[in-house]
């Protein structure tokens, strides 16, 4: 049976970050759809989950790849952001965040200065904050 399963799956994508994501929010859905009692619920998890094996079982390797990349990009960017409130959270005490008018580059100052002229490092447009 074991080799069955491998000779049906060869030059198939298989399961990937996204298809598990995938699965695991189908899951979630439906288990929140039987609490509710939601039809609508009930068939967008199926949806998902039908997507997710479709993605699995897909033989367009390259453009399920690229899916992946996306979604992990995507998650990135939120795992980098979320990193970076945190960093600035901790810094609260030592640094104060400014945008510059300019060009919205954010600017890490020194807490408790006084007034000074901060310099953009992207723009170079100076502007005065209260520290």
């Amino acid at each position: 049976m074991k080799q069955k399963l491998q000779q049906f799956m060869m030059g198939r994508y298989g399961a990937d970050q996204l298809s598990r994501v995938l699965l695991f929010v189908s899951l979630g859905i439906l288990i929140l759809s039987m609490l509710t009692r939601w039809g609508l619920l009930y068939w967008l998890a199926f949806l998902l989950m039908g997507y997710a094996y479709f993605r699995m079982f897909s033989r367009n390797v390259q453009k399920r790849y690229a899916e992946n990349q996306k979604f992990l990009n995507f998650r990135y960017r939120l795992v980098a952001k979320k990193d970076a409130q945190k960093k600035q959270w901790a810094q609260r005490d030592v640094y104060r965040y400014f945008k510059c008018p300019n060009c919205r580059q954010k600017v890490r100052v020194p807490k408790g200065k006084g007034k000074i002229c901060i310099t953009c490092p992207k723009c170079r447009i100076e502007f005065i904050k209260k520290t």
